[in-house]
């Protein structure tokens, strides 16, 4: 089992609000992931999505240990490792914010269009790093909340 990350109560409040707004996930890519499944079955999805959690967790622990060691390089790596994964099941927010870290850590701001200090790339990847978890959060809710609601589609053949 992966670890839970941990949350503070204003971020569940914010990821219940996500959740009915439906904005936690790209459907178009999330169906597309859906279409490799079984007709009677979301086992390869879901295997997918779960594994892309335990993904999830352990890069988050190494973003933390990579920015307390000031770790720019693997930051950004890691950025760039998180953004695929999350590309590639449709969590379009995670996806965005980790492309963020993988520019910081290689010092550039591409909102503002500028170079940035070791130390401003490692100040905006914190503030970063704590937004990312939070919609990584939102889109786990989402995504546990899809595959529970579905089940009983499974079994009805």
């Amino acid at each position: 089992p992966t670890p839970e990350p941990e949350v503070e109560p204003e971020v569940v409040d914010a990821a219940a609000e996500a959740l009915e707004k439906g904005d936690a996930i790209d459907m178009e890519t999330f169906t597309q992931i859906l279409d490799l499944d079984e007709e009677d079955s979301h086992e390869f999805s879901r295997g997918m999505v779960m594994a892309y959690f335990s993904q999830a967790a352990t890069t988050f622990d190494e973003m933390d240990s990579a920015l307390a060691s000031k770790n720019l390089p693997q930051l950004s790596s890691l950025g760039h490792f998180l953004k695929g994964s999350s590309a590639a099941l449709g969590v379009a927010k995670v996806q965005a914010s980790c492309e963020q870290i993988q520019h910081l850590g290689q010092k550039r701001d591409e909102q503002a269009g500028k170079d940035l200090s070791a130390e401003d790339a490692l100040r905006l990847i914190g503030t970063t790093l704590v937004r990312v978890k939070k919609e990584y959060v939102v889109a786990e809710a989402w995504l546990k909340k899809w595959y529970d609601d579905h089940e009983d589609e499974e079994s009805v053949t």
